[in-house]
């Protein structure tokens, strides 16, 4: 506790001197000299900050500035010691007034993060200021501004984009920036000086959040008052937003609020020190506490980390007795004593966790094992499931539970091989900027492809090729395999490459060119097209019907944007093939701008994934006795619609496990659905009719209210209690981040006791970050002390939604589940 531990933030600034930001005013100096004020003052708002646990927050800092080369202005240096050199350099930089390649300079930007500075991965950051030129993308010659951005994302560093004026192209700076978090209204250049320092402000109190996830702890604000800051580091306290609006007039009084809730017990006090042998004189030493940690909360059920005491004697006063005689001569040496008893147990807690380490470089390949036993001679697949009495331990994607239970791999389901096409109008009704965004959107899709939905491309594995056209013989295609086209790196290059055709619209004319010259090429059984249109097709003058791909055993995905004008929805039925017996399906946009939305690229990867090869792999379960079990989904507001719908398919598929089970004797098993908001509904009794079940769960509807999750088990409680069957095993699943309006630790501890002392055994599947962990643990505590074998046998976590359904993590819940 005496040391501060550094816990250091990188930051680099990518400041755009290019000729369109120096032609933007007069003289040519302007920007670029508001661009360097505007880095200036940030370098000098970067100052240390004390933190929790005894950390202290510091900063290195670095700097480039680019055109169509880039000058590197100073590495990655400790702004404690460098601060003054650093900004020296920045006020010497002399624009260069060329082209703008934002994509070279944010990639070197990333390299020179990764390079220099500390160890910490997640605690490095870009500031681009930039005015988001060119606008066609044409002159971006390191990939884009797409692929740096993923470059960025891949290497978990997070990119702020700052613009130069408040009337900047804010799509490409949307790009730019790691999510609209980073992009938010930040501006370098303004008439206010104010609005300057607000951006910086803003940016340097987004990263002392991310940075200290305890901060806005209301446990640590609690404590806040017990700790003593040091003198030479200021104390950080969480910000307050800062939102550039116009200040209103002030408002009348609000009433009263409600009383609080009572506050935390306060900290035990410090032992006082001996009393003397005889009553003190007034003048008598005083002994007083002084405090010197700072409370550090890792986990709000932890005890409060140890408090140091020191005893601090004032000077005693004049005696009465007359003043002290001389100090006398040292005495002899005492002999050593023997040994004394052994103290009482220490009663210590758990230190502050520490900062998590970098990725460690790969070991050495071990040697080979020992040859294995012969398998056995079978001539179709098997499912694997080893029965082994085991603790608990999680390696890899294998899940080892206590006592004899199955363990079974947990095998990913494959998407692909599969062929895509890119059907892309470049007709002038599109427009070059849509154009320039429908080409960062195909480059966009393979990269989510092969990321999110692991898809490799190549000769011998998916393939993928794009069609432009226009009017009449106005098409072009690029394919991977072509002659000049060996590597996906040259295929993206090649669709950068095409250009704006700006003629009429004949995309029955491109569909049949595109079936001619290169889906009828394609190998693979799953081919899918994505047609890119504005939906203006020239249907008098192109006389080829708009159902050519129809019949054909392809999947097209037909998507438009409209742009004000509805779309003809005869022209989309026809393109999307309505009367095949595996239709297509059609996205209708607002604009060209949502087809880089992560949303509906994550929905687009899915849909084009959803014929998905998974293996075969099922670890049966069993039942031993009779058990009913009643499931409970979470259909509050902060799951939404979609997740909601990912939950119903998910327990439809948990029901489906349970009643198909196995069972020793005359077990027999029951399933209820319920879901629960702020009221609760039953959907489906207890029966063992997988058929109703699963028809009243499509049946349900998201309620998109609030949350109340002791009201909810109590629910449940209520449907045990009147199905009967005092002697069945009774299970409730439930759906849960923890979170939920009006709940203490005490009602949930009593409500987890009750249910657990009525036979009923409680699983809790949560799902993503946002949850609340001491709640959690409370829900799998069995209203007892913390048990961590019981609570990870009774705690499943998923990082999202999707995830619900993907391998066979309902196989894991379900095997759970069915152990008695």
């Amino acid at each position: 506790h005496n040391s501060i531990v550094k816990c250091p933030v990188d930051l680099f600034f990518v400041l755009d001197t290019s000729e369109s930001v120096a032609l933007r005013a007069k003289p040519p100096n302007f920007y670029i000299d508001q661009i360097k004020s505007f880095t200036e003052r940030f370098i000098m708002e970067l100052k240390e900050m004390r933190q929790p646990c005894d950390r202290s927050l510091t900063w290195n800092s670095g700097a480039l500035h680019y055109s169509d080369e880039i000058i590197l202005v100073r590495q990655l240096s400790d702004v404690a010691t460098e601060r003054q050199a650093l900004i020296s350099d920045i006020k010497g930089i002399s624009y260069i007034g060329k082209g703008t390649h934002t994509d070279c300079a944010i990639k070197r930007g990333i390299a020179e993060l990764l390079i220099g500075g500390s160890h910490y991965q997640e605690n490095k950051y870009i500031v681009v200021v930039t005015d988001g030129h060119p606008l066609t993308g044409y002159k971006e010659p390191c990939g884009g501004l797409q692929e740096a951005a993923n470059e960025a994302r891949q290497h978990g560093v997070k990119v702020f984009s700052v613009a130069i004026s408040p009337d900047q192209e804010d799509t490409r700076l949307s790009v730019i920036a790691t999510d609209h978090n980073y992009r938010q209204n930040f501006t370098a250049a303004d008439n206010s000086r104010s609005t300057q320092l607000q951006t910086i402000r803003s940016i340097i109190d987004m990263i002392v959040r991310i940075t200290s996830p305890l901060l806005p702890s209301p446990l640590l604000s609690s404590f806040h008052h017990l700790s003593i800051p040091s003198p030479s580091l200021p104390l950080y306290s969480p910000p307050s937003p800062i939102i550039l609006k116009y200040k209103g007039q002030r408002g009348t009084d609000g009433v009263d609020g409600r009383k609080g809730d009572p506050g935390f017990s306060g900290l035990a006090g410090c032992k006082g020190s001996p009393g003397p042998d005889v009553s003190p004189s007034p003048n008598e030493g005083v002994c007083v506490c002084v405090l010197t940690d700072v409370f550090c909360p890792f986990r709000v059920t932890q005890d409060l980390e140890e408090i140091k005491a020191e005893r601090v004697h004032l000077e005693p006063m004049e005696s009465l007795y007359g003043p002290r005689g001389i100090k006398g001569a040292p005495g002899d040496r005492g002999q050593i004593g023997s040994r004394g008893e052994d103290g009482a147990p220490g009663n210590g807690t758990e230190g502050c966790h520490g900062f998590q380490g970098g990725k460690g470089t790969p070991g050495p390949k071990g040697d080979d094992g020992e040859p294995g036993n012969p398998g056995l001679d079978v001539s179709h697949t098997l499912s694997i499931c080893l029965f082994i009495p085991l603790y608990l331990v999680n390696v890899g994607p294998w899940t080892w539970s206590s006592s004899n239970v199955s363990i079974c791999p947990e095998v990913e389901c494959k998407c692909g091989p599969l062929d895509l096409a890119f059907i892309v109008d470049s007709s002038e009704s599109i427009g070059s900027t849509n154009f320039a965004l429908a080409k960062d959107f195909i480059i966009t899709v393979i990269d989510r492809l092969i990321k999110d939905q692991q898809v490799r491309f190549g000769f011998n594995e998916s393939r993928v090729g794009v069609v432009q056209y226009s009017g009449d013989g106005a098409q072009e295609a690029v394919r991977l395999g072509d002659p000049n086209i060996n590597t996906l790196t040259e295929l993206k290059q090649a669709v950068r490459d095409l250009r704006w055709l700006a003629e009429a619209t004949y995309t029955g004319e491109a569909l049949q060119f595109s079936l001619t010259n290169m889906i009828d090429r394609l190998q693979q059984e799953n081919r899918v097209v994505l047609v890119l249109t504005d939906g203006r097709s020239d249907i008098t003058r192109d006389k080829t019907p708009l159902n050519t791909l129809c019949g054909k055993g392809i999947k097209v995905r037909d998507m438009k944007d409209y742009s004000g004008r509805q779309p003809n929805h005869e022209q989309l039925s026809a393109v999307v093939c309505k009367s095949d017996p595996k239709p297509g399906f059609s996205f209708v946009l607002e604009n060209f701008a949502e087809l880089l939305d992560d949303s509906f690229l994550q929905n687009l990867t899915t849909r084009i994934c959803e014929d998905k090869k998974c293996p075969n792999y099922k670890c049966p379960i069993s039942f031993s006795g009779d058990t009913d079990i009643v499931l409970m989904m979470d259909s509050s507001a902060s799951v939404g619609q979609r997740n909601f719908d990912s939950s119903k398919t998910f327990v439809k598929r948990l029901a489906e496990r349970f009643l198909s089970a196995e069972r020793s004797g005359r077990a027999a098993v029951r399933v209820a659905v319920g879901q629960y908001s702020r009221e609760r509904r039953m959907e489906a009794e207890l029966t063992s009719n997988l058929t109703l079940l699963t028809g009243k769960i499509d049946a349900a509807t998201f309620q998109n209210d609030g949350t109340d999750v002791t009201k909810a088990m109590a629910f449940a409680m209520e449907q045990f209690k009147t199905s009967g069957g005092g002697n069945r095993k009774k299970k409730l699943v439930l759906f849960s981040d923890g979170r939920s309006q009006g709940v203490t630790e005490a009602m949930l501890e009593k409500r987890v006791r009750l249910v657990s002392e009525a036979g009923v055994e409680l699983y809790v599947i949560t799902v993503g970050n946002q949850v609340s962990e001491v709640n959690l643990r409370s829900l799998v505590s069995r209203g007892r002390g913390y048990d961590v074998t019981y609570a990870q046998r009774h705690l499943f976590r998923v990082p999202d939604y999707p995830s619900l359904l993907r391998g066979v993590f309902y196989q894991t819940v379900s095997r759970r589940v069915s152990q008695a």
